[in-house]
């Protein structure tokens, strides 16, 4: 049928035409310009192609490039055949030739002008459509890849009684084909409106019929459609309740269905399905009838019953049934929810005892000397903090400039000389290019590619006679390192690491630098890693993709040549198995000869039924990951409520050899993902025994744990609900910032234990309070047969919490002498991690002291802090520290000097008694101050008790002045602001 207002177009008019040769040259440089584009396209897939190739995880990559264009074609066709169809349809139901009205006068210019293009036209809206509806569903190839491999948990949830497998794989997968139609249906929908009203089959300013009857029909089949879609989005809404979150004011977030769910949204749902349903009959019932009187109907009551029974309804219920009597009402889902939340997050089975927390003094004499041993053997006590001493590593075993250490260290175990197993702290030493002495693409890329060896030092203190400065006592050490690996004789070669991000071109004519036992070296790369670059294709592809184009031409690259990047373990796990989540710390660690990044991985989900949220980017933040970004998770989704350590993956620091083995065989997610990828993830038992010692408990993990133990260790509803025996995560009291204290590796026995487990422990404090609520830790010992198991230790006695000891350690005047000296010497004052230990019914606190500044401009351990039932010491050694708190005599047979402002000697000078006075006025106001969480009031109290003390000190650094003037010369010097200055000039006494 032709169209409406067809006709001549007017007169031709003859434009100039471009020459040949300018023709040409334009067509020339089209074909170049989509020539270039076109390979830059392919230079990016071709490089991930060979990288994933060089790491042996082809198949990751096949995969899921496969799915990705199987998912874009699919649902690019569907949507771009629903909606051409429907154009094509409304222009075939066009309406005859009929009278003209004015506005289809109007609208023959617009019919006119797309008559010719029309086919172009049509062609073009559908590919466009297709081509934004394929790209959205490629992005969906992780939903699609868990549902059509989905294995069953075998658990159900408590209201519909479906697998978790259901919520976790399926319905995702049916809301975004849901999702999907809705798109297709109104994209459909607005696409055959313009077409009708376009050819007039739609009218609305024209008397008479505002539509014709195909026109009708056709748009009332759509609306049908997007009716039916609605009324199964009502019936998906159903079991979307188990996993819906919202605000519940007695326990903040909450996931699962309320009384207010179960018993109002539920048949409202249930119902609306039913309505919506009807009225998709109705609008069907057009194509018969012709008129949309009946389905306006149905669609306005369909709203209104949405307005009603889906919102006023429920919202009736929840004002006059539950909040009169809201915790009753609550409880039985309230059960369900802390049963669910458990049992996603693994803490089900923590074994929560009540602990006085009150320690036992022992008498004096026998008693007294058995409880001083049994505190040494009560855990293995890590003096060297690898948070603060990354700095004194680099300074003391960089060896040379263009090598660096990370800033925080690791802590792993290793055998001492003697077989026994001890806490070690350890740190690779990295390339650092800034430290290159000439900065060029050669020196960059070809001579400086990678670190050396590997060095560890005891984690439970310095050795004295080795090093009185306070130095780590090294058990590895120097260029390359011998010590504790000599006769591992491992490969100190470190081409892949955590500061490693730039990429190296190693193997070819151009040699690298390093180090043998006689000295430095050239050396050439004899490991298989990287892409070979002998292809002159490959050159030209990576040079395009890094931008690079002496890629091309350099002379430096040549037979043998391979370019090694994404060279950091993180990086490298993500790439080859996309669908975890990987650690934030991932640690090294010497195995069978070769240094092993250990990097442990997370499968999530955000559908396990009544399972509360939690956000991994909040939860896993703390001190270190604040001052270290490279420490933060790499989450695939940050919204979970669900998590496993399902997989533990190893990198091979000179071959970048990945390799991922399956660590929790029971979890659901893990399997499905293995069905989805087989063969890329190796049984549990191919774990060597050696590497399997190195393996821990992962922090990130129990991060997580700890963050929902907090309010999931108690299983009472009623008591839940009412929120009486809440905790809080407790910010890091030797850290200004106010950021979470991060969780602690130590070797040390829980109370029940007759030997000490390599653990990773925290501490908890009642929410809104400074003293101790509760202690946790895990067994973190991947050979032990308990691995894994969480103890809580809930405190029962008013026992101060970390930032109580901290604040009384700094009120000690041993400490204030301590600082006062350190001025004159331009250092500062550097607190390690404060180690919290169960021992005899209480807690004992240790604390290292670091000095940093001066000659040494990186922290040195001077001091240690040790706190038992409320007494606090400030000791050169633990030894002595524990010495003085369980009253046994110094080594040079004289008692521990007093510590206790309260218990000093009185002095007979009116300004120490006042000042001390003072001090302890303001220690109290302090501790009243945290208590309220009165932070500006707390922050006065502790400037009154600097400023006390030091007047105390001045005070007594002039007396002592006074008496030690006539034994040296320079006793004068000895003021308050150069009293430690004064001492070490031989000037006069101390406080």
């Amino acid at each position: 049928m032709p169209d409406r207002g067809g006709g001549p177009t007017g007169p031709r008019i003859r434009v100039g035409r471009p020459s040949r040769r300018a023709r040409t040259l334009l067509m020339t440089l089209g074909v170049l310009a989509v020539l270039a584009m076109a390979f830059v396209m392919f230079a990016g897939f071709w490089t991930d192609w060979l990288w994933y190739r060089s790491v042996d995880y082809s198949s990751v990559f096949t995969t899921t490039l496969w799915t990705k264009i199987g998912l874009f074609f699919v649902f690019g066709l569907l949507m771009a055949a629903a909606v051409g169809v429907n154009i094509w349809l409304a222009h075939r139901l066009r309406p005859p030739l009929s009278a003209m009205s004015m506005e289809q006068q109007s609208l023959d210019r617009y019919r006119m002008g797309i008559a010719p293009y029309k086919k172009w036209i049509l062609i073009g809206i559908t590919a466009l459509v297709g081509l934004i509806a394929g790209a959205s569903a490629s992005g969906q190839w992780r939903t699609w890849l868990m549902w059509i491999n989905g294995v069953p948990f075998n658990q159900k949830d408590p209201e519909f009684g479906l697998d978790v497998s259901f919520y976790a794989f399926d319905l995702p997968w049916y809301r975004f084909l849901l999702g999907f139609g809705f798109a297709a249906a109104v994209l459909s929908l607005i696409a055959a409106a313009v077409t009708h009203y376009l050819y007039g089959g739609l009218r609305v300013t024209s008397p008479g019929a505002r539509a014709t009857g195909a026109a009708t029909g056709h748009l009332s089949v759509l609306l049908g459609v997007f009716v039916t879609l609605k009324a199964v989005a009502y019936w998906l809404d159903r079991y979307g309740l188990a996993v819906k979150s919202s605000d519940f004011k007695a326990t903040g977030n909450w996931t699962g269905l309320r009384y207010v769910d179960a018993n109002a949204y539920l048949p409202a749902k249930t119902i609306l399905f039913c309505i919506a349903a009807i009225c998709a009959v109705l609008f069907f019932a057009t194509l018969w009838r012709r008129t949309w009187q009946l389905p306006v109907i149905g669609f306005g009551l369909m709203v209104l019953s949405a307005i009603l029974i889906g919102g006023l309804y429920p919202a009736i219920v929840q004002k006059f049934q539950v909040e009169p009597n809201e915790q009753a009402k609550e409880a039985p889902y309230i059960k369900e929810n802390i049963q669910a939340t458990r049992d996603a997050y693994g803490i089900d089975s923590a074994d929560v005892k009540d602990y006085s927390g009150r320690g036992k003094t022992a008498p004096e004499g026998s008693a007294k000397e058995a409880q001083r041993k049994q505190a040494d053997a009560q855990a293995s006590y890590r003096m060297i903090d690898p948070n603060v001493v990354g700095p004194t590593f680099d300074q003391l075993q960089r060896e040379r400039k263009y090598y660096q250490f990370p800033s925080t260290l690791d802590v792993d175990r290793y055998k001492d000389a003697k077989g026994k197993e001890q806490d070690t702290v350890i740190g690779l030493r990295e390339l650092d290019l800034d430290g290159i002495p000439k900065r060029n693409w050669i020196n960059d890329h070809f001579t400086y590619t990678h670190g050396f060896g590997a060095i560890t030092a005891k984690g439970t203190g310095t050795d004295p006679k080795a090093d009185p400065a306070g130095a780590p006592e090294f058990t590895e050490s120097g260029l390359p390192t011998k010590g504790q690996f000599d006769k591992q004789k491992y490969e100190q070669r470190i081409y892949y690491g955590e500061k490693t991000s730039q990429y190296s071109i190693v193997g070819g004519p151009q040699k690298e630098l390093d180090y043998e036992s006689d000295g430095e070296q050239n050396t050439s790369y004899k490991g298989d890693s990287g892409v070979n670059l002998s292809n002159p294709i490959n050159r030209a592809a990576y040079a395009v993709s890094f931008s690079e184009p002496q890629i091309m031409y350099s002379g430096a690259i040549g037979e043998g040549s391979r370019i090694l990047y994404n060279r950091t373990p993180k990086e490298r796990v993500e790439a080859v198995a996309p669908w975890l989540t990987i650690d934030g710390d991932a640690y090294p660690a010497v195995v069978d000869g070769r240094i092993q990044w250990i990097v442990d991985a997370y499968t999530t989900s955000n559908g396990y039924p009544y399972a509360s949220r939690t956000t991994l980017g909040d939860t896993t933040a703390d001190s270190l990951t604040a001052a270290n970004n490279q420490r933060a998770v790499v989450a695939q989704e940050n919204q979970v409520n669900y998590i496993r350590n399902s997989v533990k993956a190893t990198v091979d620091a000179y071959d970048g050899k990945v390799k991922l083995y399956q660590w929790d065989e029971k979890d659901p997610v893990l399997k499905t993902w293995m069905k989805a990828f087989p063969d890329t993830v190796e049984k549990k038992s191919e774990i060597s025994a050696e590497l399997r010692e190195h393996m821990r408990y992962p922090q990130d993990l129990f991060k997580v744990q700890r963050e929902l133990m907090t309010r999931y260790h108690v299983q009472n509803p009623a008591q839940f609900y009412s929120g009486s025996d809440v905790w809080q995560v407790p910010d890091d009291p030797t850290n200004k910032d106010k950021n979470s204290v991060p969780p602690y590796y130590l070797s040390l026995k829980m109370p029940g234990q007759d030997q000490q487990k390599f653990s990773l422990t925290t501490t908890f404090t009642p929410n809104g309070r400074p003293n101790l609520g509760a202690f946790m830790s895990v067994d973190a010992d991947a050979t032990s047969d308990d691995y894994g198991t969480i103890r809580v230790l809930n405190v029962k006695s008013d026992v101060p919490g970390p930032q109580q000891v901290q604040s009384e350690l700094n009120g000690d005047p041993e400490v204030a002498e301590f600082v006062r000296n350190l001025r004159g010497t331009d250092s500062d004052i550097v607190y390690g991690n404060l180690l919290t230990v169960p021992f005899n019914d209480g807690f004992l606190y240790v604390e290292p002291v670091y000095v940093k500044g001066g000659s040494a401009n990186y922290p040195l351990l001077k001091k240690v802090g040790v706190s038992y039932n409320r007494e606090v010491v400030f000791k050169n050694s633990l030894a002595e520290g524990f010495d003085a708190v369980f009253g046994q005599q110094a080594e040079d047979g004289t008692d521990p000097p007093p510590t206790d402002p309260g218990d000093t000697p009185p002095s007979a000078d009116p300004t120490v008694k006042e000042a001390l006075k003072d001090a302890q006025d303001a220690m109290e106001a302090g501790e009243k101050a945290l208590q309220k969480q009165d932070w500006k009031a707390y922050g006065d109290a502790q400037k009154d008790l600097q400023e006390a003390l030091q007047r105390a000190a001045d005070a007594e650094a002039a007396s002592g002045d006074e008496k030690g003037g006539a034994d040296k010369e320079g006793g004068a010097k000895g003021d308050g602001e150069d009293g430690g200055k004064a001492d070490e000039e031989g000037g006069g006494g101390s406080a």
